[in-house]
Order: structure tokens, then sequence, then C-alpha cells
């Protein structure tokens, strides 16, 4: 095996580093030939190679990819930010009771006032400690399995149009005048992503299988419950795991995010035409 080589005549001057020119150097680059510097040389399985040819070398490996397309991760980041940030805002819920008239899914503050933001926020408030807690708990034993198994992007995708589909059929279908608060419509919507990709990923659903069926008997036999919010985060994780899951995968990245966006237009639909109804007075 050869490898470029660049005889120094012995009258010359030492050559040096072509990327400090101040080092004389009579190492070289066993991929393109040129000078470097111990500062410069990185380890090559023979000989030693300089920056650019290492980087040029790691641009050509593919990268490694979920079954899903996205990046994979070993810390379920997303997971315990999600966490954090629903416990910090629940406090400074607790500590404001503004927080709770500025932020909840009020929908005549949504049509009178344009107050659209409510759709998200209303997601990362709670009733008391006990609805932050069970929400809580119910996200760190659904969150972190699908994150690491997705890739963080498709996690948050999935958490943040569950919890929009919630707010949506909270909007569509709840009292205009009744306030509603929460982030079940997300965690259902997890619960519903684990059960579709469940076979695909060959997850053990018996740990959750409970979790679940309590969520569901909660959700229809306590009065207070807004069901409108369950329903819509299941229905709407259930549709965007199985788009994200088995789209083809030659397309897969561009019709995961299609249809995102797709859905994102379609809630706006349906929020526009509920704003109508309720401003003259039909809903």
């Amino acid at each position: 095996m050869s490898y470029p080589y660049q005889p120094v005549p012995q009258s010359a001057p030492p050559p040096t580093c072509y990327r400090h020119p101040d080092r004389p150097t009579y190492v070289q680059c066993t991929r393109c030939g040129r000078f470097i510097c111990p500062e410069c040389m990185r380890t090559a399985p023979v000989g030693h190679q300089c920056p650019d040819c290492i980087d040029a070398a790691a641009k050509s490996i593919r990268q490694p990819t979920t079954a899903f397309g996205g990046r994979p991760t070993t810390v379920p980041l997303a997971s315990y930010v999600l966490i954090a940030v629903n416990v910090a805002l629940f406090v400074l819920q607790m500590a404001n009771e503004e927080v709770y008239r500025q932020f909840v899914l009020w929908p005549e503050g949504i049509a009178y006032g344009d107050q659209y933001y409510r759709l998200a926020t209303s997601a990362f408030l709670h009733v008391g400690i006990t609805h932050v807690l069970f929400n809580m708990v119910a996200l760190y034993f659904t969150g972190p399995a699908l994150e690491l198994a997705m890739g963080r992007i498709r996690f948050l995708g999935i958490y943040a149009l569950s919890a929009l589909g919630g707010s949506v059929m909270v909007y569509l279908f709840s009292p205009v005048d009744q306030g509603t608060l929460g982030a079940s419509g997300a965690i259902f919507g997890l619960f519903a992503a684990t059960l579709v990709l469940a076979k695909k990923l060959n997850f053990d659903m018996r740990p959750l299988i409970g979790l679940i069926v309590i969520n569901l008997v909660i959700t229809f036999v306590v009065p207070s419950i807004s069901w409108q919010g369950h329903i819509g985060g299941l229905l709407t994780g259930a549709l965007v795991a199985w788009v994200y899951g088995y789209a083809p995968r030659a397309n897969r990245t561009l019709i995961q995010a299609g249809f995102s966006v797709a859905l994102v237009v379609v809630f706006a639909a349906i929020i526009w035409w509920r704003t109508g109804a309720i401003l003259t007075g039909v809903g």
C-alpha cells in the first residue's frame, strides 16, 4: 500500500505545517500528503491525517437514525424538560392566580379576545397537586421510552400536536364560559402513540396497560374531567404516530413534516370555524 509523499531536497528549508506556517515538520497526512505539525496530527488506522481529511471522512459516514428517521439519543432530555416545565408553571400558578386567568383555555377569551395562545398555554397548567402529579407520573413512565425510540424531534412533535389536538376538541365541544387546563391531551397522545407503535418497537406494554386503563376510566367516570381534551389528544396522538411510524422510508422525513404542517392547518381551520360560530351565537 502506498501513500502520497513529497520528497524534500536536502538543501531546501524544512517544510512547515499547512495550518501553522511557522512550525517546521516532516510529517505528512497519509491521505492528502500535506505537512502537519503535532497539534494538527490526527491518529488514523495507518499513520496520521490532517483535520480537513478527518472532517471530510466523517461527513461521508452515514449518521445513525432511529426506526422513524430521527437522531438517536441516550438521554430522554425532552421528557425531563417537559416535566420540569409543567411543575415549574404549576408552582407559579399556585403563587399567582393571575397565571390561571391569563393562560387557561377559555373559549370566550379566544373568540372575543383573539387570545389563541390559550390553546397552547393551557396544556401546561393544572388544577391542583393531584392533577399535576398524576399527569407527570404518566409522562415519566411513558415519555422516555417513546423519546428514545423515536428521537427527540419526533417525540416533541407527537407531544405538541396531541396537546393542540386536545385543546381544539375542547374548544369545539366545551361550554364557551368554561375554563379547561391540563397536560392530559398530550399525555393521552403519548398513550395512543405507544399503543400504535408497540408492535413496531417491540414494546412491553404490560407496565403501561394499567395506567392507560385507569386514565380512561377516570375520563368518563369523574364529572369534572375534560373528556374532550383526553379524546382529542388520544385521536391526534394515534394518527400522528401512525404517520410517523409507517411512512415510506424513501420519503419518510418529508411525509412526516408535511403531515405535521397539514394537521396544524386543519386545526387552524377548525379553530377559525368555531370562532365564527361563537361570535355569531351559533356555538
